[in-house]
């Protein structure tokens, strides 16, 4: 058997990026400067919006859109129960309390009926979440906003370049937040980016993120127009994502591969279901996912044979911060025990996920797994 680990996931790095990085190094002005600019200015145009406002993480750039929409202590903002728990403490920063609802169990999304009924006169934002690059229903959840008055913010963090019906997510409300950590299609190593065609709100996110100026300052006698903090976005960390950008077009044609090649090769059974995309629509399927009720076994057998995966998020309403009844969200919590990420990364070749696909079969036509010919299938 070949002992080659297969990972998760694993940022890809290529010689673009450091030759970059040299300039920035070169031109001893590592801090926000131009090179910020322009990786902001190449993500609005590829978004096709007026302003993109690059911050130190995706949570920073949530936190900076509903401080800058005016949410604040006193106001609710509703939130989906399956998260990475940043979506609720980027309310929580605000002075705001976050409301958890169920999710849709066919896509782990944000309900809308369940949106609806958790409305009360103090709900100010709604944070759908794109899971996965997963688009969560944004026609429904637009709707219920503007009936109630409500703004939205979506949580873009996992769907950069993914579209819903032709039209990119993280566009439909009034901001988007997308995050560039390690795993992303393209990554700074931290870093987020806040997208709005609200002039307005654009121009408040850049005082709020730079100590309250409108414009790039000396440190000395500038104008501080607001109260202000610090989440500025580095030349360095521009200088990786600018190097990432330029073959963009090639990770996300090969994230689309990676799932088709799951799709074809997994059994079609129903002991494992892969989470669908509507790949035609133009959903960017950021990593594999699916489902089993055998997902911890499942689990355990693949890493003993040199396969990394990773369960899915434990709900919100079960993290200690935001502790709620289970009874309270029942599709979070079935859902969530059996869900799980497959290995995803971008360097993965077609024979890696045969292996992976072939040990997963096996394994759900074998029960004993302790029986298990460790040196049946090997990797090419």
């Amino acid at each position: 058997m070949n002992n080659k680990k297969i990972p998760w996931c694993q940022p890809q790095i290529g010689v673009r990026e450091y030759e970059l990085i040299k300039q920035v190094l070169d031109s001893n002005y590592l801090n926000e400067g131009n090179y910020t600019a322009q990786f902001e200015q190449q993500i609005a145009g590829l978004l096709g919006v007026k302003h993109a406002v690059a911050t130190t993480s995706g949570t920073a750039a949530m936190f900076l859109a509903l401080k800058g929409l005016g949410i604040g202590p006193g106001d609710e903002v509703i939130v989906p129960d399956i998260t990475f728990v940043a979506t609720a403490n980027a309310v929580d920063l605000c002075g705001a309390r976050p409301v958890l609802v169920d999710v849709n169990p066919a896509d782990l999304t944000l309900d809308a009926v369940a949106f609806e009924r958790a409305i009360t006169a103090k709900t100010k934002a709604v944070l759908p979440v794109h899971v996965t690059g997963r688009a969560a229903n944004m026609e429904a959840i637009i709707a219920i906003a503007r009936a109630h008055d409500i703004l939205v913010v979506e949580d873009a963090a996992e769907a950069f370049m993914s579209k819903r019906k032709g039209k990119f997510l993280g566009t439909f409300g009034q901001a988007g937040c997308f995050s560039f950590s390690p795993f992303k299609i393209i990554m700074t190593g931290q870093g987020g980016m806040l997208v709005t065609n609200d002039d307005a709100l654009a121009l408040r996110v850049h005082q709020l993120k730079d100590q309250g100026r409108s414009q790039q300052g000396s440190g000395g006698d500038d104008i501080h127009e607001i109260v202000g903090y610090n989440f500025k976005f580095t030349n360095l960390q521009a200088a990786v994502g600018l190097g990432q950008l330029e073959t963009l077009s090639e990770r996300w044609r090969r994230k689309q591969e990676i799932y088709r090649s799951y799709r074809e090769q997994l059994d079609d059974s129903k002991a494992i279901s892969l989470f669908s995309f509507d790949l035609d629509g133009g959903e960017l399927p950021l990593w594999v996912d699916g489902f089993s009720e055998r997902r911890d076994e499942l689990v355990a057998y693949l890493q003993t044979n040199n396969i990394d995966c990773r369960k899915f998020w434990l709900p919100l309403h079960q993290q200690k911060p935001y502790r709620l009844p289970d009874e309270n969200f029942p599709h979070s919590t079935a859902m969530s025990v059996r869900s799980l990420w497959l290995p995803s990364a971008l360097d993965l070749s077609r024979e890696d996920i045969r292996f992976v696909c072939q040990h997963i079969n096996y394994f759900f036509k074998n029960k004993l797994m302790t029986n298990f010919p460790r040196d049946k299938f090997c990797q090419s």
